[in-house]
């Protein structure tokens, strides 16, 4: 059997054949994750990380989401933990992560800071992106269910070899930094629903800069660190599953799976909501609507009666009747305390039911409609069902609009896909 690391070096290394569809889906990404960093810049959580680095001070080397600008380290720090602030960056199923807000923050921070054309940052994340995903499939659901947060985990090999890929590195550099890394990813999911989760992601992309500067500088780690008794995986709980890693590598990229939230909540929420789309449900003609979801979302986002915006962004009840009712769950703003309180939506949410269905994939859920005139309507949607690129690039392309605006949401993306330097894309981060 291949050995795993030597294998992820000499891919990350070496020449790569992309797809035209793992390109247009890596700018996508992209799109999101500057959209998202530049809706996320005044969380709490943001300005609190953001302010810290800021007061520390240093070399002014890349740009912050929000405005100002700190040393490598820190600004990738800084703008992966507001970009998963608001937790709408996109998600890869295979493990449970979000690929983007570890690996873009230290790639483009990189790319900045060494003058790089967009299209080299964007090749060297589409590698970090893939190959984190492999590196989480090699750890399994195990590692997941166990406590440890895949996006940091997982994302911060990603991150480090992105890093390695915009400063040219071999594949002997990208064994060792993959080995240093090892050392520093870290993560855990008991900080979920605080400040905490979007901060792991900002360690991943801040671990990623930090490796591969060392490696560059001469640095010499144990390369073998991710593999054998006392190396990553062991230690992590990994399953060790090389076969399933290395699948199709080079020649399958599994990124082009990712998925894009269309809706500012949970994503266990998100296969109910694009079903009642399917539907076009409207209030007016509602008697009830039963929604069945697989049973590991029950304890994750089926609060029943949610008296905040943060409760409602993991309520199917709520979601469905915001939905119903007109309200943008594609917007942040939408989830506020007072729309809990909206009589209409508590009216409606009254009429709604969740039950769990182990039939169904954790993509995958199913609403029936009881209307009010007798007529019952069904769907079902499975997130992992392919969407086409151009119906994926219109609802980025719209997400993106309705969180910075359509002129800048269209100048980016055509940065994104005609080219120019990384430092021009990261003037788009201070808004």
């Amino acid at each position: 059997m291949a050995d795993l690391t030597s294998s992820l070096a000499a891919f990350a290394a070496g020449p790569i054949s992309t797809t035209s569809q793992a390109r247009i889906v890596t700018s996508l990404s992209a799109l999101d994750w500057l959209a998202v960093g530049r809706a996320g810049a005044d969380e709490p959580v943001s300005r609190i990380i953001r302010d810290m680095v800021l007061a520390e001070g240093g070399a002014a080397q890349a740009k912050l989401f929000g405005g100002g600008a700190a040393p490598l380290r820190a600004a990738a720090l800084v703008n992966g933990t507001i970009s998963h602030a608001l937790d709408y960056d996109d998600t890869h199923f295979a493990h449970i992560g979000h690929p983007s807000v570890a690996v873009f923050p230290a790639a483009l921070a990189i790319a900045e800071f060494e003058d790089k054309p967009i299209v080299d940052l964007l090749e060297a994340a589409l590698i970090g992106m893939e190959l984190s995903i492999r590196i989480g499939l090699w750890l399994g659901r195990g590692h997941y269910q166990a406590g440890f947060h895949q996006t940091a985990t997982a994302g911060a090999f990603g991150a480090a070899v992105a890093v390695g890929r915009v400063m040219g590195f071999d594949a002997d550099q990208m064994q060792a930094v993959l080995g240093l890394v090892a050392t520093r990813a870290a993560g855990q999911k008991a900080q979920f629903g605080t400040m905490g989760k979007p901060y792991n992601a900002g360690q991943a992309a801040a671990n990623g800069i930090e490796a591969a500067m060392l490696i560059r500088s001469g640095f010499e780690p144990n390369a073998g660190a991710i593999e054998g008794p006392h190396g990553f995986g062991a230690t992590h709980l990994g399953a060790d599953d090389t076969a399933t890693a290395l699948a199709g590598l080079g020649d399958e990229w599994l990124f082009e799976s990712v998925s894009h939230k269309f809706h500012a909540c949970c994503h266990g929420l998100h296969a109910a909501l694009e079903a009642a789309r399917d539907l076009d449900i409207a209030e007016p003609e509602v008697a009830e609507i039963r929604i069945k979801t697989h049973p590991r979302w029950m304890s994750v986002c089926n609060q029943l009666s949610p008296t905040t915006g943060l409760g409602a962004k993991f309520s199917y009840r709520t979601v469905i009747a915001m939905q119903a009712l007109g309200y943008d769950t594609a917007l942040p703003d939408s989830y506020s305390d007072d729309v809990c309180t909206d009589p209409r939506l508590r009216s409606l949410r009254d009429r709604i039911t969740v039950e769990a269905d182990d039939s169904l994939s954790e993509t995958q859920a199913n609403l029936s409609l009881l209307r009010r005139d007798g007529a019952r309507r069904e769907a079902t949607h499975d997130l992992l069902t392919p969407m086409s690129l151009s119906d994926r690039e219109d609802r980025v392309r719209q997400k993106a609009a309705k969180l910075i605006g359509g002129d800048e949401a269209d100048a980016i993306w055509s940065m994104l896909r005609t080219g120019g330097r990384a430092a021009e894309l990261s003037d788009r981060l201070g808004g």
